[in-house]
């Protein structure tokens, strides 16, 4: 077939038609398409505090290092958020609460002496206008609704007031009212530790823990709490049998009570192999 028996018209649509047949041919794909191919395994973002020089099979999770295993056996890495911790609120959120606490009371006792304004500013029912009238019906339900706004109010207060004020012992939240007294409660207790070294069958028991003691304004122990374990049981049980029987502390002092009924301290204990009780305030 000769070129030259078709027309100028007739080759350029015959080029156009195979180019355009070939275009057919290649698949273009839409970025946001491509990327939603990841979206069936889904990988959480995760920071770690070590690394492996193992490759993991298969990634569970984006991390800043290379980490094979870890975590839950089955799973790689925890799923779940950590289970609740004794020293969640130590520390700096503990003081954050405290003022928190401190302003909604303020709040709440401006919002009593206003409403007993309000409830004071109303006029007393007078007997000879008739019950049916506007006005004084309109008076005696916003009389109603105060005195229901001030009873609970007085609850709230009442609550709030029965409930014993407590102070976190911690290196950055101690304060100078505090300092006398918590040096002889540490001395007392490192005292008793070293005295009453824990043993088991003649084996000194060695290791640190964190201890959470409470104690009243009478010097009371109240509460011990291991916060953070030593991996023993029987040390952390005469750990926490130390702490109670190193007490009682004395009362509080009188700047003491007004700021606290109880105190809480966050003590990491060190049982030493030269066989003595070390304690260190800290809020971790």
């Amino acid at each position: 077939m000769n070129l030259r028996s078709f027309s100028t018209l007739q080759i350029a649509l015959g080029v156009s038609f195979a180019v355009h047949a070939v275009l057919l041919t290649v698949r273009f794909v839409d970025p946001e398409s491509f990327n939603r191919v990841f979206q069936d395994t889904p990988l959480e973002v995760i920071l770690v505090n070590t690394k492996t020089h193992e490759k993991a099979d298969k990634a569970r999770a984006i991390a800043q290092t290379s980490l094979a295993g870890g975590g839950e056996a089955a799973k790689g890495h925890a799923t779940s958020p950590l289970p609740p911790s004794a020293l969640t609120e130590m520390g700096d959120a503990a003081e954050d609460a405290q003022k928190k606490v401190e302003a909604m009371q303020e709040q709440q006792t401006l919002l009593l002496a206003q409403v007993r304004k309000m409830l004071a500013a109303l006029p007393p029912p007078d007997p000879k206008q008739p019950a049916n009238n506007p006005q004084a019906v309109a008076r005696e339900d916003k009389r109603r609704q105060l005195l229901k706004m001030l009873a609970e109010i007085e609850r709230r207060i009442n609550e709030e007031n029965a409930r014993p004020k407590k102070r976190y012992i911690s290196p950055s939240t101690r304060e100078e009212v505090y300092a006398i007294y918590y040096d002889g409660l540490r001395r007392k207790i490192e005292e008793k530790g070293t005295h009453n070294f824990p043993e088991v069958a003649g084996k000194k028991l060695y290791g640190e823990l964190t201890m959470i003691v409470t104690v009243n304004f009478d010097g009371k122990v109240l509460d011990t709490e291991v916060a953070e374990t030593s991996g023993s049981l029987v040390l952390d049980r005469r750990a926490k049998s130390i702490a109670r029987s190193a007490g009682p502390f004395g009362r509080f002092s009188d700047a003491m009570r007004r700021k606290a009924d109880q105190i809480v301290v966050v003590s990491r204990f060190k049982f030493t192999r030269d066989e003595t009780l070390e304690t260190k305030l800290t809020d971790r």
